[in-house]
């Protein structure tokens, strides 16, 4: 299968409203709980070692940043959530950005949540997936570090997310390291893009 994604450019990080790119053609996002392997998935699915830029300190990514993958595609790379340590005026900071990002964009068609298989469905996960809802906008769930987990476990991880999600978004498993996922993890994101 060729990977569409293979040629996405970083573009732009907008910090606030102001400087997001603008809004025209399609785009899927991309939000994770901070250190569920967001960076890695972007870097797996693209075929790119370096288009995300992976951190081992939990809440790196701070800003949107933007991917351009052809004139009228892009992919979206939101910033983590959920990191303790994050100051409350920038936890304010990310709330208001999120609230203007998925209140006002016209070209977002999907989103992509990227949650850890070994702690799926945190708090922030529903709020997104709820912002995804409110949007109508389609969702899917990317389990991942599944290698982390035995085969039954991470199976049966997967099977009560899907039971959870049933009529808001769907699940798949997901592993960087192994690659396991990668290939229905494209199919799914070029289907949402219309690719």
């Amino acid at each position: 299968m060729s990977n569409p994604f293979q040629q996405a450019k970083y573009t732009k990080s907008a910090w606030e409203p102001a400087d997001f790119v603008p809004d025209i053609g399609i785009e899927v996002a991309v939000a994770g709980r901070s250190n569920a392997g967001k960076s890695s998935a972007i870097n797996a699915i693209s075929g790119q070692r370096q288009l995300a830029r992976v951190s081992k300190t939990p809440g790196r990514t701070q800003l949107i940043n933007f991917f351009t993958i052809d004139d009228s595609h892009r992919l979206v790379d939101l910033p983590g959530y959920g990191y303790a340590k994050v100051p409350q005026k920038m936890q304010r900071h990310w709330r208001v950005l999120m609230e203007a990002y998925f209140s006002e964009r016209v070209s977002l068609r999907g989103l992509v949540i990227v949650m850890d298989v070994r702690r799926p469905l945190t708090e922030f996960d529903t709020q997104m997936l709820d912002w995804a809802g409110s949007r109508r906008c389609a969702a899917h769930v990317l389990l991942t570090k599944a290698d982390k987990l035995s085969r039954g476990k991470a199976s049966n991880t997967l099977l009560g997310t899907r039971r959870d999600l049933q009529d808001v978004a769907t699940v798949q498993l997901f592993s960087a390291q192994t690659r396991q996922g990668i290939d229905e993890a494209r199919g799914m994101l070029a289907g949402l893009m219309g690719l």
